[in-house]
């Protein structure tokens, strides 16, 4: 992404570029007594010129006050040239932030690219997991980020309607409809109890049930993709992928596309496997006109990462367009005791019942708080604690300290105009001008 610099910034550096002859960065120099901004551009100089660089420091140092865009400019040994910019400047490039409004601070991608994350993607046999949080929560701040460096975004929600675990989970259902117990290898906890008491085919009530708390979680999925559907695509897809027969299955060469090892895509007995519904689900991506690919998934996919990379290979694409990101575990502490978590047992923590405890704003602070390659802990009672103790707290309460000084500035009419235009009563303060300052870097 390129660097994001206001036009005032951007033309100061020009204006030194256009007198040192060669492009000139400015950096924020670690002593605020060596002025506002500082280049070495004079030490990059010396050997072409055969000049001291203190000397060329100072011919770049007349030249630059000369523009009128800085207030002093001065050397410094062995050759650095330090600005100081005016109010004047400063009030400017301030006007050009506001002007700017939520796009400040953007940049520009370079180049743009469509991109498409795929996140959570729960099968929909119960509620979602605080594990599943992490993967919405994780993968939502990815897509908003690239979505705000220029990057046009689609987040999907891959769902399983069909198989043997949507069979167990239906199974599971019916059986407390007739009143008993579901059977072992099926599902258990209260919630299917709630599905049982509702008429009909629980999956469909299910993910309206995902889809309500992704919401509140505040994620928006603008694509929802069946499996079932998907699958009717596996014949097609398969035909284009570099395969063999062996053993009376259908295998994908994945070995000669990175992967480890090659894939059966269709077992000896005629049936699918779950690798052959992923050929065509990453066809279809690149055919929406994706340029790039990113699985957002959990620690059981590790092995995942190069055969679907040589899937994106074998349909025409570059591996490095598809992109697995996987992450680890997360565990919930209450009263210094970790929660152990599973769906299928019934003892599980449930992401709206995180979600009821600690708020939406903690829960997603915390959740991406560790890189998505570190299994991670939470403190339930820290995160619940409405202290500075609690770093979620001390940064809502720093917030709402700014949101009160912007609205007595609006109050006391002393706040400037929503336009490009800031006329400062005054001169600067010290504090305004390195506020100022820091917002440019």
């Amino acid at each position: 992404m390129a660097k994001v610099r206001v036009d005032s910034l951007s033309r100061l550096e020009a204006a030194l570029a256009e007198i040192a002859e060669i492009d000139v960065a400015l950096e924020r120099p670690g002593d605020p007594e060596h002025g506002d901004y500082a280049t070495n551009v004079a030490l990059r100089l010396a050997g072409g010129r055969r000049q001291p660089p203190l000397e060329i420091a100072g011919q770049i140092a007349v030249a630059a006050q000369e523009t009128g865009l800085v207030e002093r400019a001065e050397t410094a040994a062995p050759g650095f040239v330090n600005l100081r910019v005016s109010d004047a400047w400063l009030a400017e490039a301030l006007g050009e932030i506001v002007a700017a409004g939520d796009a400040f601070g953007a940049g520009s991608a370079a180049p743009a690219e469509r991109i498409q994350i795929e996140a959570v993607s729960a099968n929909p046999t119960g509620p979602l997991t605080v594990a599943h949080g992490r993967n919405a929560a994780y993968g939502d701040s990815i897509a908003r980020l690239l979505s705000f460096a220029g990057h046009t975004v689609e987040r999907e929600f891959y769902y399983n309607d069909a198989g043997a675990q949507m069979d167990r989970f239906r199974a599971s259902v019916e059986a407390l409809r007739r009143h008993e117990a579901p059977p072992e290898d099926g599902y258990h906890g209260d919630y299917l109890g709630e599905l049982a008491a509702l008429p009909g085919d629980p999956v469909p009530v299910m993910l309206e049930r995902i889809e309500a708390t992704l919401e509140r979680f505040r994620v928006h999925f603008e694509s929802w993709e069946r499996q079932s559907e998907v699958e009717t695509e596996i014949p097609e897809t398969i035909s284009l992928l570099d395969t063999y027969e062996e053993d009376g299955a259908v295998w994908a060469r994945t070995s000669a596309h990175g992967d480890d090892k090659d894939r059966v895509l269709i077992r000896s007995d005629g049936t699918p496997t779950y690798f052959a519904a992923d050929a065509p689900y990453v066809r279809r991506k690149y055919a929406k006109g994706f340029e790039r690919i990113i699985y957002v998934l959990g620690a059981d996919h590790h092995g995942y990462v190069s055969r679907l990379q040589a899937l994106a290979e074998m349909l025409g694409h570059r591996r490095d367009s598809l992109e697995v990101l996987i992450y680890q575990l997360v565990n919930l502490v209450e009263r210094g005791e970790a929660k152990k978590m599973s769906k299928r047992r019934g003892d599980v923590v449930f992401l709206d019942e995180l979600v009821d405890a600690i708020g939406v704003d903690a829960a997603r602070w915390y959740l991406v708080t560790r890189g998505h390659d570190q299994a991670m802990d939470i403190d339930v009672d820290l995160a619940a604690e409405r202290s500075q103790k609690n770093p979620v707290y001390y940064v809502q309460y720093a917030h709402a300290r700014i949101a009160g000084i912007l609205r007595n500035a609006e109050t006391e009419g002393s706040l400037a105009a929503q336009s490009h235009e800031v006329d400062p009563a005054g001169p600067l303060e010290t504090e305004e001008r390195e506020l100022v300052k820091r917002l440019l870097e």
